[in-house]
């Protein structure tokens, strides 16, 4: 076994072990603030695999994350720590709602198609802004990208107030999206065919990074930036692909959600946070897309969790933001378990060289 494997694992293993310790801590808290607490911890651990709606939840919870997970990892891959994906998320939500509202005549399957397409484009156009100022300016992408955010907020509320806001719903809503371009609802519960979408675009983002030409230059860029130009890579054009690819699958995350969850557009003046949980979802994946499922869903399973914990016992939902904070700090910490992961590596080494010297 090389290091390099060695140490893939070993990430893999690390995450399991924060998660496992950031909920073993939750629960000690929640066994000392919680007037029941056994009833509390059964409802958070159990209480989401107790009924098919709440495995539905699951499902509907964790379908935007695979889009905004999945942009995170591309753009972190080349060591591009944009923020955009908020924003492409909600402009594409936006866009597909103007679309689909504004062409109620056509067929259900050309009407989603387009809607995605548009929903695409939109996150492509406010990713080039954080990417050319990063590019061309060597301006902080993180600081551009956030506030870029805010900027797409205020153009999503002008679209939404002028354009798509049903006076006569009596309440902040867009038009009711038409039938025909809402996404198909499965086994007869709340979750859509979006998850099918997300996981397939998981999937083609890990072909992409690590079976392709252009997925070695992002790798290498993200891991070397200095040898990567040497070699001939162009980093600028790394670095501005990625954020536009980055931008334009959160956008599509947008319009899935909103499409197959909603009946009309409801966020004016807020952003969703989809694109900031996707940074989590991102950093328990470890960068890897094929791995965005897993995280997604343990982070929906811990807020459908909560959500059942809050409504049952006298816990509040926030609960799981502390558990969320936690597996950041252990998964992020470089020195935790740093020890065992350099214990592994030489220990496989004098594997390697008694084995060598057995062979002579």
């Amino acid at each position: 076994m090389t290091s390099k494997q060695i140490e893939r694992r070993f990430e893999i293993f690390k995450t399991f072990v924060a998660v496992a310790l950031a909920l073993g801590l939750a629960l000690i808290v929640i066994s000392f603030v919680s007037e029941s607490p056994v009833d509390a911890i059964t409802a958070f651990i159990t209480g989401p695999f107790q009924r098919a709606t709440r495995i539905s939840n699951i499902i509907e919870v964790m379908t935007p994350l695979l889009f905004t997970g999945t942009a995170i990892c591309i753009m972190y891959q080349a060591n591009q720590f944009s923020m955009i994906g908020e924003g492409a998320f909600l402009i594409g939500a936006n866009l597909a709602t103007w679309f689909a509202v504004t062409h109620d005549k056509w067929a259900g399957l050309p009407l989603i198609a387009v809607c995605f397409i548009v929903a695409i484009i939109s996150g492509v156009v406010v990713a080039v802004v954080p990417a050319v100022l990063k590019v061309k300016f060597k301006a902080n992408e993180v600081v551009s990208s956030i506030m870029m955010n805010y900027v797409i907020l205020k153009v999503s509320d002008y679209i939404f107030y002028y354009i798509l806001r049903d006076v006569a719903s009596g309440q902040q809503a867009s038009f009711p999206i038409p039938t025909q371009g809402k996404l198909m609802k499965m086994f007869g519960l709340r979750m859509h065919v979006g998850v099918i979408v997300g996981l397939l675009v998981c999937l083609a983002a890990y072909i992409f990074v690590y079976r392709t030409k252009w997925g070695y230059q992002v790798r290498m860029t993200g891991a070397n930036m200095n040898f990567a130009k040497y070699s001939g890579i162009s980093v600028m054009g790394v670095a501005l692909s990625t954020q536009l690819i980055g931008g334009g699958i959160a956008g599509l995350g947008g319009a899935v959600e909103i499409l197959g969850r909603y009946d009309r557009f409801l966020w004016f003046g807020t952003q969703p946070g989809f694109g900031f949980d996707g940074v989590l979802v991102g950093v328990l994946a470890k960068n890897n897309p094929l791995l965005v499922p897993v995280a997604a869903f343990l982070l929906a399973y811990m807020r459908t969790g909560a959500d059942v914990m809050n409504r049952v016992s006298d816990v509040p939902v926030e609960f799981v933001d502390v558990v969320q904070g936690l597996i950041i700090l252990f998964v992020a910490a470089e020195m935790f378990m740093a020890k065992y992961k350099h214990k592994l590596i030489v220990n496989n080494a004098k594997k390697q060289l008694e084995a060598k010297e057995a062979a002579e």
